[in-house]
């Protein structure tokens, strides 16, 4: 996987465009004797791994099976031999000694439609207060954030619309190119098209099928052509 997510957020620090590639990381089973040597924290409803990431478990998995048996809102469900049903609350059940050995699954985490929004915002903001902070005069703002798992470039329009680009670390294609392709697109595809207004959300076949295009042939690590 070499392009995970796509944003375009307008001069006001809206998200008006998301793309969102299929991550090809799994769920992972494991079987834990007690103590358990990972920390969980009830988040949203949700068992979270906040501490002691281990054997491909990271941070901010959560817990969504035990034995098999799924887990929904810190709920799950037993069965005996005997085919009998218990309902059972997951974090008491994960602190009583005599239910180990357990298998545990734990899911990676996904981002909602809510947090895209948020985070949007956020970025729009530290984006501002980056250029502010600048001691040159006309900063370009954040272009460029890279951590241990990912690579975050953006681009900003002379109009202020802000375009970003998630990849991994070994994508070994020019992003910046990518974001200006992005860019002409959305020239011709929104900004061109007489039922779009500005700033508000993409929502043109003609744009979005432009992107999945040219993402598609970015992923491969393909050449970028002109779509």
């Amino acid at each position: 996987m070499s392009i995970y997510n796509v944003f375009i957020i307008n001069r006001a620090g809206s998200l008006i465009y998301d793309y969102s590639t299929k991550t090809d990381t799994q769920n992972v089973e494991k079987t834990f004797s007690y103590p358990l040597d990972l920390v969980l924290q009830e988040i949203d409803q949700k068992a979270v791994v906040v501490f002691g990431a281990r054997d491909r478990i990271q941070l901010r998995y959560s817990v969504s099976a035990i034995n098999g048996q799924p887990v929904r809102q810190l709920k799950f469900t037993t069965i005996s031999g005997d085919g009998v049903e218990t309902p059972q609350n997951l974090m008491e059940y994960l602190g009583n000694a005599e239910n180990y050995p357990m298998d545990i699954t734990f899911t990676p985490p996904t981002v909602t439609q809510n947090e895209k929004i948020i985070l949007s915002s956020t970025f729009h903001s530290l984006f501002a207060i980056a250029a502010q902070l600048s001691p040159m005069p006309k900063s370009s703002g954040i272009e460029i954030l890279e951590t241990n798992q990912f690579r975050l470039h953006c681009f900003q329009s002379i109009t202020g619309v802000k375009f970003i680009v998630v990849a991994s670390l070994n994508y070994n294609q020019n992003l910046d190119v990518l974001l200006r392709k992005i860019y002409e697109i959305y020239s011709d595809f929104a900004l061109k098209n007489p039922f779009y207004a500005p700033d508000m959300p993409i929502r043109c076949e003609k744009f979005e099928d432009a992107m999945v295009t040219l993402l598609s042939k970015a992923d491969a690590a393909a050449p970028l052509l002109t779509v």
